[in-house]
């Protein structure tokens, strides 16, 4: 463990220096050359599957209200559309026809990477006895972490009301390149479509039954089924029935928590919502608690990043249907500085 200035204590069973006193990578860190070639050795076919969902679904807010589909509309010059745009018009010699279009993107609303600027804790990093806004390593809220107010906002070409994370920003996960050796585990084939929360006990038998191992370094796949209601709802998502849909992990049980740590996986991903299931079960008693267990596990301490609605179906299928569990799996997210999360168009080659 490395000493760090932020930080003069760390969360029990954190990864908070391991990696060194400024990492932002966390345990994308475990995805060295030696296991981006593990992936790259299990490429059979030649195959590759696409694992996104289109960005306009699930459709509507009603999954979050605060996460918006995305409005897609034409650039303009001097007010008119630059859509099936004649260049003629700057000159009768031109013979192009030009189409050009932008985006307003909840970057969180579909298929998606979370930061660890994402999901902090109050945590009293400094040993004080005060606990302090902290996310991953100690990068601290209001000084590496900006939101609507914050005086460094200026200096990142931001109004007040804007937001940038100067540190643990979604441009780190870019740059590393997310590549290596996915694993996937399918609990729609033992769960089906109905609505469970698996814990740790759950997992190993289905892990054992489906004959699937797991690897340092490795990134975690569940296929449960969610995004294939999601896609037949035509963007119209029925809150009830998605409520009451597909398996969750159990963020709330302790000994799952232990197994993420224990089993070295570079990143958790899902075709559900939160990959845990949200709200998490209630806790007795006022004792302070994450309302995001398994987030907080992955993202505060661990530095496991998690991959939430992705779209797993056609591979689960054809990974089921030749009894394999492994490939290569791709999924860079957009290289955007100061996000702290990412639409992801990942791919997995089999």
């Amino acid at each position: 463990m490395s000493t760090s200035t932020r930080w003069k204590k760390r969360p029990e069973g954190s990864t908070w220096g391991d990696f060194g006193p400024d990492d932002q990578l966390g345990r994308l860190n475990l995805l060295t050359p030696e296991k981006v070639k593990q992936g790259v050795a299990e490429v059979k076919e030649g195959l590759a599957f696409g694992l996104s969902l289109p960005l306009d679904y699930p459709g509507g807010a009603k999954l979050n209200p605060r996460r918006k589909p995305p409005d897609l509309r034409p650039t303009d010059l001097s007010g008119d559309p630059f859509m099936n745009m004649p260049l003629r018009r700057f000159d009768k010699r031109n013979t192009d026809v030009v189409c050009d279009d932008q985006v307003n993107i909840t970057l969180q609303y579909s298929t998606q990477w979370d930061t660890f600027a994402h999901v902090g804790s109050w945590f009293d990093a400094d040993g004080d006895g005060e606990p302090e806004k902290v996310y991953y390593n100690g990068f601290r809220a209001h000084e590496d972490v900006l939101g609507p107010g914050d005086l460094k906002l200026a200096s990142c070409g931001c109004g007040e009301g804007g937001s940038y994370a100067l540190k643990l920003g979604v441009e780190t996960f870019a740059v590393k390149a997310i590549q290596g050796r996915g694993v996937l585990v399918n609990l729609h084939a033992h769960i089906g479509n109905t609505r469970e929360r698996v814990g740790y006990e759950q997992l190993m038998r289905i892990l054992d039954a489906d004959k699937v191992a797991v690897e340092k370094g490795d990134m975690l796949l569940f296929y449960t089924g969610f995004a294939d209601v999601i896609l037949s709802m035509n963007k119209g998502p029925d809150m009830k029935v998605l409520n009451n849909a597909c398996a969750t992990l159990d963020g709330r049980d302790e000994k799952l928590l232990q197994w993420v740590t224990d089993s070295g996986v570079a990143a958790l991903i899902a075709d559900n919502y939160a990959v845990e299931a949200y709200p998490a079960r209630d806790t007795e008693g006022d004792a302070e608690r994450a309302a995001l267990p398994l987030h907080e596990h992955c993202l505060f301490k661990l530095g496991v990043p998690l991959g939430e609605l992705w779209f797993l179906t056609d591979l689960a299928t054809w990974l089921r249907a030749h009894n394999r569990s492994r490939f290569l799996l791709t999924a860079p997210p957009l290289r955007l500085p100061g996000a702290v999360g990412s639409p992801v168009t990942a791919v997995a080659t089999v």
